[in-house]
């Protein structure tokens, strides 16, 4: 049975940083490429950042670009997204979720999701 679970959501002030982390049981990380997505109420899901599982490439939306790093560590089984200069537009609930795919970025390609962590930035 597959597991992703995120964490490290919270609240914190505009221009703050917070780290998540998604932590998978099931499956590894290095044979499944991960993405990050968030979802405000009454909005599609929204497609954050990714990591391929064979060589680390990684690509992010424009939205985020140059303020959010995801990275993996192998060794824990755990994908991360580092958010800097957050902005209260960046306020959302935050998914990880993993592809068999070696490439994707739609929410439709991905085969399994956490719970998701709600993050939120106040002005």
């Amino acid at each position: 049975q597959v597991q992703l679970i995120e964490s490290g959501g919270g609240l914190v002030q505009a221009g703050g940083s917070l780290r998540l982390a998604c932590v998978a049981s099931g499956l590894t990380f290095s044979h499944y490429s991960t993405g990050w997505f968030r979802q405000v109420p009454g909005e599609e899901r929204e497609f954050v950042a990714f990591i391929a599982y064979n060589n680390g490439r990684n690509d992010y939306a424009d939205s985020v670009k140059d303020r959010f790093t995801i990275s993996r560590d192998s060794a824990r089984n755990t994908v991360y997204l580092q958010m800097s200069r957050l902005k209260p537009e960046d306020t959302a609930v935050y998914y990880c979720a993993a592809t068999s795919f070696l490439w994707a970025t739609a929410p439709e390609n991905f085969h399994y999701w956490g719970q998701g962590t709600q993050v939120t930035v106040s002005s």
